[in-house]
């Protein structure tokens, strides 16, 4: 049931970028007088199909792993002397440029959309306040301290725990200084250090940011509360309930959350001697964890058992209310971070500042886009906005068969006057496409590598 939750969630996700970039280029087209033969999600046999009053047939195909406008064109076949007027090939150069910029710009446009909503609503988050620093690390030389609030990396107000991650994100694989700017506890004085690195996590597959910093940002310590039960799970058949505090594990305190995680983790299959408080009275139990494998292929103890989270302190919660306009405008700059980041990203990627390891393909976008469903409608749709930026960038990179290849033939011609030779305007589809495929299967190999 979960996979074909998985496999529903990723197909509407697809479909929803795809329909999205592709009517981007037939809205456009339209514009410009183009007439549109064939509007289709997906690739291979139709599913279902339909045609509309001005001729163009629309199409739902068995394979959702793309879409396609089919316009009249020239170059694909025969055109009657009466609709040459209407050919895409016969347009201007500009309008060609329109046409083909349209499908990633409404890329851009969705992002825009889901981010404005999510700021007109109202934008909440915790302050990146400090619990720990490693000692030795490049925080601790920076000279940062428990307590103190990051309010800036490199001079970009970091009020929040995901606008800290967004800033620290795009120094991965850096060399050279990254610039805290820190409040300190009680006086609220400012101070300003700056933690040296080299290759800063460019090698990490999954880079740990604040780790990697030698931080731990302040939550609430967690005590060993029960605070889900999950049916048929080793806690549940023991008899342990929702409110119950765990007190020792083979006779071992138990003061934290934490300390049970990890006790019971390292234990797969073997028992524990659980002692733990109900209603004031102590209570002993016996439960043998079950073995599961995580992410890295380890065999771990699960019991079943979810913790009672505390509340973050009040005086940390950051709320920022916006008006429609300054809504707009703070959706239109997130979706500018995001593409300019996507593209730093690719750089740096390409010239070995960021391992080539993190590049992902279709299993974990339909991974990701599952968990973010599943976690509520705000995070699939910051995950769909995140996922239609990137979608939109890499749909402009100058490479033949994407949309950036075919505007990069259109600007030439612009320049030079006239169109460029189709011999080398066939050479450069071939090594885009022998680029794109590997690509594509050094993708899929990451993602088999992760499973």
């Amino acid at each position: 049931m979960d996979m074909l939750y998985t496999i529903g969630i990723t197909l509407l996700t697809l479909a929803i970028l795809i329909a999205v970039h592709e009517f981007g280029h037939f809205w456009v087209a339209r514009r410009c007088g183009v007439r549109v033969l064939q509007f289709s999600i997906g690739f291979g046999p139709a599913l279902l199909r339909w045609r509309d009053s001005l001729g163009t047939q629309y199409s739902i195909a068995a394979i959702p792993l793309g879409g396609f406008v089919k316009m009249l064109d020239e170059r694909e076949g025969e055109v009657p002397a009466a609709e040459l007027g209407a050919a895409f090939n016969r347009k201007p150069v500009l309008q060609r440029i329109a046409v083909v910029s349209a499908g990633p710009l409404a890329n851009f446009i969705l992002a825009i959309a889901v981010y404005w909503g999510f700021f007109m609503a109202g934008e909440t988050g915790y302050a990146p306040v400090i619990g720990e620093v490693e000692a030795g690390s490049p925080a601790d030389l920076a000279g940062l301290e428990v307590g103190q609030e990051i309010i800036a990396v490199d001079g970009v107000e970091t009020p929040t725990w995901q606008a800290l991650s967004f800033r620290l994100l795009d120094r991965i694989g850096d060399t050279g200084s990254i610039a805290f700017t820190a409040k300190n506890p009680g006086s609220g004085a400012v101070y300003e250090s700056s933690a040296q690195v080299d290759r800063w996590l460019a090698d990490a597959e999954q880079p740990d940011l604040f780790g990697g910093l030698g931080i731990t940002l302040y939550t609430p310590q967690v005590p060993p509360v029960v605070g889900q039960v999950v049916d048929g799970g080793a806690a549940d058949l023991a008899g342990m309930q929702p409110g119950d505090r765990v007190i020792t594990a083979d006779g071992l305190p138990m003061p934290l959350w934490m300390d049970w995680v990890d006790y019971v983790r390292a234990r797969p299959g073997k028992p524990i001697e659980v002692e733990y408080e109900r209603g004031g009275e102590l209570r002993r139990v016996s439960i043998v964890p079950e073995a599961e494998v995580d992410d890295s292929g380890k065999s771990v103890g699960r019991v079943g058992l979810g913790v009672e989270l505390p509340e973050m302190p009040k005086e940390l919660l950051r709320r920022f209310d916006r008006g429609p306009v300054e809504a707009l405008g703070a959706a239109v700059q997130r979706t500018g971070e995001l593409s300019v980041f996507t593209l730093n990203s690719i750089k740096k990627m390409i010239i070995g500042l960021i391992s080539p390891k993190n590049l992902s393909g279709p299993i974990t976008i339909a991974k990701v886009a599952s968990a973010s469903a599943k976690s509520g409608p705000e995070a699939y749709l910051s995950f769909l906005a995140l996922l239609s930026v990137s979608l939109g960038v890499l749909n402009l990179l100058p490479i033949p068969v994407l949309d950036g290849g075919h505007l990069l033939f259109y600007f030439a011609e612009l320049l030079a006057g006239r169109p460029v030779p189709e011999k080398i305007q066939a050479l450069g589809y071939q090594l885009g496409l022998f680029l794109v495929l590997g690509i594509m299967f050094l993708a899929l190999y990451n993602d088999f590598s992760r499973l």
